[in-house]
């Protein structure tokens, strides 16, 4: 009976031992191959199960075999936006993508310089196929540490608009644009934003079609009149209240979140400011939470799952096709209106 010391890692050697077979043999079990009798794989999977035997990935990698794993790496650095519906969602969508193959989804927070080194080197070590990454800021490397490394890598998003990885995005000038003539439309003119942090493009892509819209209407949009959150509720609040104090005469607000629209529909209410009669308010998403503010959220809509299932999908073609091109994939967005505006 073949027996290893309690704390130290089961081997190769170990488990052909217990098995009563050849390394080789061992191996093949492991990578799935054509070859091995059916009682011999039965016997070294029994092996592999009795000392608990983990295969080398890194060793498999080397050798041209697959993890079968993918990170999804989120880089956002304040830990309360993970409460945002934005990640549970985009989660749930990759998630449900991938539940289509057999590839496992691996979820993990890259914050700070010494982790996306520690991150690349776990991901150059075979144990991942391939990258999606989201929540990416201007500034961030892991992007180009990650090609430089040869990872497949797919963006939810851009750091800018020269971006050259890989990246599905949705129309955040043009939804943001639509949602600012939608008010228009109605006759209101005094018009503010809220805007995401304009460290991240996808913040300047929303603010840009704000001002475009504004521009389009030959309105004056000065920098007073718009106020940077960071898609929380309670930076939505903050931005209102700013907002109300700045201009009294406000009409209507473009808010860059459903979130932060909550927020600003909770300083309009405590202010006695009737919504939509007195100023219409516009988020952007269409998460859940937009069908159940009072009143329902008038809202540009991104379709989640279609940018999760395009992202997954691009990432695999580039796990089977190295060589591809980058490709950069924009969704339409949709206005959703309902009674806040």
């Amino acid at each position: 009976m073949v027996k290893r010391r309690p704390g130290t890692t089961p081997t190769l050697e170990q488990v052909a031992a217990l098995a009563g077979v050849g390394r080789g043999t061992v191996s093949r079990v492991i990578n799935n191959e054509a070859g091995v009798r059916e009682s011999t794989r039965r016997a070294v999977q029994r092996a592999i199960a009795e000392l608990g035997y983990v295969p080398n990935l890194a060793a498999r990698s080397l050798a041209g075999r697959r993890a079968d794993a993918v990170a999804l790496v989120i880089t956002e650095r304040d830990w309360r936006l993970f409460g945002e519906p934005f990640f549970s969602e985009t989660v749930t969508a990759v998630g449900d993508a991938l539940a289509e193959t057999s590839v496992q989804l691996l979820l993990t927070l890259v914050r700070t310089d010494a982790e996306r080194q520690r991150f690349v080197e776990y991901a150059r070590g075979g144990r991942v196929d391939g990258v999606l990454l989201m929540s990416v800021r201007a500034e961030d490397r892991l992007p180009d540490m990650l090609a430089d490394a040869g990872l497949p890598t797919v963006l939810l998003g851009r750091r800018s608009g020269d971006e050259q990885i890989t990246y599905v995005d949705a129309d955040n000038v043009g939804g943001a644009r639509e949602a600012v003539s939608h008010l228009l439309r109605g006759g209101r003119r005094a018009i503010a934003a809220i805007t995401g942090p304009l460290d991240m493009y996808v913040a300047q892509c929303r603010l840009r079609g704000y001002q475009q819209a504004m521009e389009r209407a030959g309105l004056p949009a000065p920098a007073s009149w718009t106020v940077e959150g960071d898609f929380t509720e309670a930076s939505g609040r903050r931005a209102m209240a700013e907002l109300l104090d700045r201009h009294p005469d406000v009409d209507a607000v473009l808010a860059a979140s459903d979130t932060m629209a909550t927020g600003a529909l909770a300083v309009l209410r405590a202010a006695g400011r009737r919504v939509p009669d007195d100023v219409a308010v516009v988020g952007f998403d269409d998460f859940e939470l937009a069908r159940h503010t009072d009143p329902p959220l008038t809202t540009v809509r991104q379709p989640l799952e279609q940018i999760g299932r395009t992202m997954v999908r691009l990432l695999l073609e580039e796990m089977d096709q190295p060589e591809v091109a980058w490709r950069h994939v924009i969704l339409r967005t949709q206005l959703v209106v309902r009674e806040s505006a």
